[in-house]
């Protein structure tokens, strides 16, 4: 199996090591994980390509190279400048520092890396470490998903739905906050809400006077309708929840269509 991997915490990210090595158990001895991954760190940009500039890329060993780009972008350049003769049959991002559940899947380049993926006809799978207090600590972060990633992977390939829709499925995997041995199993669920959780900006003053604003996030330790994927996390369980990038309401067609037409 070939397997292409990306991230958006960066090339030199500790998740990306992580996710290295889960792509090379599911690979196998006589398989290959190429890594395109940002320079720099990405978080956040969601879906975002930068079709407006161009990025550099740049090899840094056997089957793995740094993009001055997104997710997205890293995606756009393994399949068609770093692997153009033969695409993936997989491809994988993350593992992302911190919980990629909720709200936070609509910012989250880690998702966009995957939905990229999607929409170039890919099977593609986002993984990301929910952190709390009992895995905060640097040496503890990634426990549960060097633990518990490969074979949530290859549960996926091998009794997931792989569609072939014209917005076909993805997977976004979320490991819970807690040690690997706590793992109490997976749990398919839908995207969740912290309905007390906002992204907001706080504002700073430079030595100089002029006004800057930090992004700032809300608390991620608040729970989610049940059957949704923080509150599975935080139960102790992986969240594995199916996403489509088609952002239609659905279930407002008819109604719309009775009042507008």
């Amino acid at each position: 199996m070939r397997i292409l991997i990306t991230n958006d915490d960066g090339i030199n990210a500790p998740g990306l090591k992580v996710l290295e090595a889960i792509a090379a158990e599911i690979a196998g001895p006589d398989g290959e994980v190429w890594t395109v991954a940002p320079a720099f760190e990405q978080s956040g940009v969601a879906h975002k390509i930068s079709y407006t500039h161009p990025m550099m890329i740049a090899e840094l060993g056997p089957r793995r190279f740094a993009a001055e780009g997104s997710p997205a972008d890293c995606v756009l350049a393994g399949l068609y400048d770093v692997m153009p003769d033969a695409k993936p049959d997989l491809v994988l991002s993350g593992v992302n520092r911190g919980n990629n559940a909720g709200e936070n899947t609509l910012y989250s380049g880690t998702i966009g890396g995957a939905m990229e993926a999607a929409l170039q006809g890919l099977p593609a799978i986002a993984l990301s470490q929910y952190l709390g207090p009992e895995n905060f600590a640097e040496d503890l972060q990634f426990k549960a998903a060097a633990a518990h990633g490969a074979k949530t992977v290859r549960a996926l390939l091998d009794d997931g739905i792989w569609d072939g829709e014209d917005y076909r499925l993805f997977y976004n995997v979320n490991f819970p906050p807690i040690a690997a041995e706590k793992v109490q199993g997976i749990r398919v669920g839908a995207q969740g809400y912290r309905k007390d959780s906002f992204f907001g900006v706080e504002p700073h003053l430079s030595p100089s006077g002029r006004k800057f604003l930090w992004i700032k996030g809300g608390p991620q330790n608040l729970p989610t309708a049940p059957g949704t994927d923080v509150h599975d996390c935080l139960d102790g369980y992986i969240s594995v929840t199916p996403m489509r990038a088609d952002l239609t309401a659905h279930d407002t067609i008819a109604t719309l269509k009775e009042r507008l037409e």
